[in-house]
C-alpha cells in the first residue's frame, strides 16, 4: 500500500472509531517548539514544574521517538448544547469548565488512539514503532495539530478549527512510518482581540502569549496553595477552570454540537449551586467526582475556589455556608472562607474573624486574618 493510500486508510479508520478531525504532520521541530523554552524562562508556567522537565523533548519530538517520521493528530469535539458562561449571570451559581462536565477524557481518547495505532501496525508488513500521548506527555500537541491542518493556534492559545471552533480534545500518535502530510492550517484570528479583552485577570499578555500564573484555569486547578488576593476578584464565579476566552471567540458562535453522551454534564455540574457544593464532605467529594477531571484539584482546592466565588457574589445568603467552612478541617479552605466573609460583610465581620483566630501553627489562616484585619 502506498503512502497516500495508507494515510487515507488511517483517516477513515479514525473517523470510524469516533474522531471528528484527523491530520498528519512531519515529525519536525517547528518554530513554535523554540518559543516554548522562552515561555518557560519567563516563568509563565508558574508552579507547573512538570512542564520544565526535559524541555528538549518538547523542542525535538525525535527525543521522544528517535526514528519518528510522522505525527498523527486526532481531535474530538466536546461542545454540548448548553449556554456559555458569558451568557449567564446568576451569582449564586458557579462555573465549571465545559471540558470537565463529563468523564475524564484522557482515557477515552487514549483508548481510541490505541485502536488506531494497532490498525496502523496491521496495515504494514514491517514492524511499526509508535507512541501515544494525550495531554500528559512531552509533546506540543497544538503545534503538531496546527501543522496537521486540524486548526490554528488562536490568540487565546487554544487550537481553533474553522468548522468546530475550539472545543476540542486532542491526542496524537508519533510513528516511525512515513505518511502523506497535510498542510498547516492558516491563522484566521485576523484583527480580533475579543479573547484578550475579555480575560478578567489579563492573563493574555499579548496575542498568542499566556501567563499561566494569571490564568483562572491555572489558579483554580494547578495552583495548590492560596490564590493571590489581588487575583481573587477576577476569578468571579469560576470554581474549576474557565471558558471565557473561548466563550467570546467568534469561531465558537458557530461551533458544532457533539452528540457524544460522554461529554454531557454529570448531574449537578452544569452551572452548579455554590451552597450545595460548599458542604461536600471528603467522602461525598470522592463519590461525586470519581472518574472526573475535577478530582485533580482535590476537595480542598474546589472548596477554596467556592469560597472565592461566594465572596465575589456578595450574596449574604451565603454567610451561613461560609461560616461552616471557617470550621473546615483544611486550613486552605478556612483561610479563603475568612476572605469570603470579609468580602461580603466587611467591617461587620471583624468580631467573627477574630473569634476564628487559630493556634500559632495555623499559619495560613492567621496570615489571611492579619492581612484582612490590618486593612479594616
Amino acid at each position: 500500500m502506498d503512502v497516500v493510500s495508507i494515510t487515507q486508510s488511517i483517516k477513515n479508520k479514525a473517523k470510524d472509531i469516533g474522531f471528528d478531525l484527523i491530520g498528519v504532520s512531519p515529525a519536525n521541530s517547528f518554530p513554535e517548539n523554540q518559543f516554548y523554552k522562552e515561555w518557560l524562562n519567563k516563568g509563565f508556567s508558574g508552579e507547573m514544574t512538570y512542564l520544565e522537565r526535559n524541555p528538549e523533548r518538547r523542542e525535538d519530538i525525535k527525543q521522544v521517538l528517535p526514528d519518528a517520521k510522522s505525527v498523527i493528530s486526532c481531535a474530538m469535539n466536546y461542545n454540548t448544547d448548553y449556554p456559555y458562561s458569558t451568557d449567564l449571570s446568576d451569582k449564586t451559581k458557579g462555573w465549571i469548565s465545559r471540558y470537565a462536565w463529563g468523564d475524564d477524557y484522557h482515557d477515552n481518547i487514549k483508548d481510541k488512539l490505541q485502536i488506531l495505532m494497532d490498525y496502523l501496525s496491521s496495515q504494514l508488513p514491517q514492524k511499526v514503532t509508535s507512541k501515544i500521548y494525550v495531554d500528559t506527555g512531552p509533546v506540543l500537541e497544538r503545534v503538531y495539530a496546527k501543522y496537521a491542518g486540524i486548526g490554528w493556534v488562536g490568540k487565546n492559545t487554544c487550537l481553533i478549527n474553522q468548522e468546530m471552533g475550539s472545543w476540542l480534545f486532542i491526542g496524537e500518535i508519533i510513528s516511525d512510518v512515513e505518511l502523506d502530510y497535510d498542510s498547516p492550517a492558516p491563522d484566521r484570528c485576523g484583527t480580533c482581540t475579543r479573547c484578550i479583552d475579555a480575560c478578567p485577570t489579563d492573563a493574555l499578555l499579548e496575542p498568542y502569549v499566556l501567563d499561566s500564573r494569571l490564568c483562572i484555569s491555572y489558579l483554580t486547578i494547578e495552583l495548590k496553595n492560596k490564590i493571590p488576593v489581588g487575583l481573587r476578584d477576577g476569578i468571579q464565579n469560576n470554581i474549576y477552570g474557565c471558558d471565557i476566552c473561548q466563550d467570546v471567540c467568534p469561531w465558537n458562535k458557530r461551533a458544532s454540537i457533539s452528540d457524544n453522551q460522554e461529554f454531557e454534564p454529570r448531574e449537578g455540574l452544569y452551572n452548579p449551586d455554590l451552597d450545595n457544593l460548599s458542604s461536600l464532605s471528603p467522602e461525598a467529594f470522592r463519590a461525586m467526582f470519581k472518574g472526573s477531571p475535577i478530582k485533580r484539584t482535590k476537595r480542598r482546592g474546589l472548596l477554596r475556589n467556592i469560597m472565592v466565588a461566594m465572596g465575589n457574589s456578595g450574596e449574604k445568603d451565603f454567610i451561613p455556608h461560609i461560616k461552616e467552612c471557617l470550621k473546615d478541617e483544611e486550613p486552605l479552605v478556612r483561610a479563603h472562607a475568612v476572605w469570603a466573609l470579609w468580602k461580603i460583610e466587611g467591617v461587620q465581620s471583624k468580631e467573627t474573624l477574630l473569634s476564628h483566630r487559630r493556634a500559632e501553627n495555623d499559619m495560613m489562616v492567621n496570615d489571611e486574618l492579619d492581612s484582612i484585619l490590618s486593612s479594616i
